[in-house]
């Protein structure tokens, strides 16, 4: 399940080997994460179940 609201990562590597791999990290904070996630469940993006087991997760993480 893909989280609007979660960190992103993308490894990003040059093409034919031998690049350098580079490494981009986007934070936000809880309220910012717990609004993305309620537009993600409001907009019909994920189902109330996906909802509540995303929400529990992120108020695991801060807790």
């Amino acid at each position: 399940m893909l989280l609007p609201a979660a960190a992103i990562v993308l490894m990003l590597g040059g093409c034919g080997g031998g690049g350098e791999a580079k490494t981009e990290v986007s934070t936000q904070t809880l309220g910012q994460e717990l609004t993305d996630l309620k537009q993600a469940y409001d907009s019909g993006a994920i189902n109330e179940s996906e909802y509540e087991r995303a929400k529990e997760a992120l108020l695991d993480k801060y807790r």
